[in-house]
């Protein structure tokens, strides 16, 4: 889908001014809306400091943002709109309940959400209008991560789950098709399930959070943007992975709940980069680093493609 749209996003926090900048950058008119003035502001020197940094002349990108202070003129003439808000399913549903209303009856209604099932942000919804909502789940910082999640509901229309592949396609993304809505969807149960056991080994002594990290960095995790998972077990062996797993899996944790670590830290306000330690001590300097070696990095590898 290569014809410019009217898309709006809804909320311009940490995803929604990364998601307005790459539809705007594709030629797309965006108008993005948020109900903190002081986010919505904030937005255009976040997407400019993008721009900067990946090399590119922010002001043509920059042209074709309009930000909205009012969601009714927000989505009047919108063809395509992302919702960016937090992770509350209450709001969520409450926010798709107004743009049924708001939007045009032909706009397809996106959930940038990481993990609520998009059936369950749906539910107070017509199935008419169900029929438009779609799971677009996008990967911070969404201006430089290349892959979007397409979650297809029961209810989500053929036409609108492949429409909006094609669009997410067609600004350069690698868009990828969810057929089940599952929580968590592919990549968030891929990742927490490492996390799960990391921080089953940190929390049992096993070794400390920065060890977890230098283990990752230094071995799989370097194979892994040229070789995947699934490409690994069959480069070994199945042979070899079932006598691994035969031996591994009963002593791996499987718990269902969050590691009370987790909670003991943030009962002590110990939050992570933004409240100066978490899981590790992260003075501002040493946050920064790793922020923009972060950006750097992927800038770089975008780059080498």
């Amino acid at each position: 889908m290569n014809t410019p749209v009217n898309v709006c996003v809804v909320g311009a926090g940490l995803m929604g001014h990364g998601i307005a900048q790459t539809f705007a950058q594709a030629g797309h008119a965006i108008f993005l809306f948020d109900v903190d003035k002081n986010t919505l502001e904030l937005a255009p020197l976040l997407i400019e400091k993008n721009l900067r940094q990946m090399g590119i002349d922010p002001k043509p990108v920059l042209d074709n943002i309009e930000l909205c202070s009012d969601i009714a003129s927000a989505v009047f003439s919108t063809d395509f709109i992302i919702e960016a808000i937090t992770e509350n399913l209450w709001l969520k549903q409450a926010l798709f309940s107004s743009l049924a209303e708001l939007a045009p009856s032909h706009a397809i209604l996106a959930s940038n959400t990481s993990v609520i099932p998009i059936t369950d942000i749906g539910e107070k919804l017509s199935d008419k209008v169900r029929s438009r909502l779609v799971g677009t789940h996008w990967w911070n910082p969404p201006h430089l991560i290349p892959l979007v999640e397409i979650i297809k509901t029961s209810f989500t229309d053929d036409a609108v789950f492949e429409t909006t592949f094609d669009l997410i396609l067609s600004l350069g993304k690698q868009p990828v098709k969810v057929f089940q809505d599952v929580p968590g969807f592919i990549g968030n149960r891929l990742q927490h399930a490492m996390w799960r056991e990391a921080l089953y080994l940190v929390s049992t002594g096993v070794c400390d959070a920065e060890t977890i990290d230098l283990v990752v960095k230094n071995s799989f995790g370097m194979r892994m943007p040229f070789l995947g998972p699934m490409e690994n077990a069959d480069l070994v062996g199945l042979k070899l992975i079932q006598q691994v797993h035969q031996f591994i899996f009963p002593h791996l944790c499987n718990e269902q709940s969050p590691r009370p670590m987790i909670e003991d830290l943030i009962k002590q306000g110990f939050l992570g980069m933004e409240s100066g330690k978490g899981l590790q001590n992260w003075p501002p300097e040493k946050a920064e680093n790793v922020r923009k070696n972060l950006s750097n990095r992927l800038i770089d590898s975008l780059k080498a493609k």
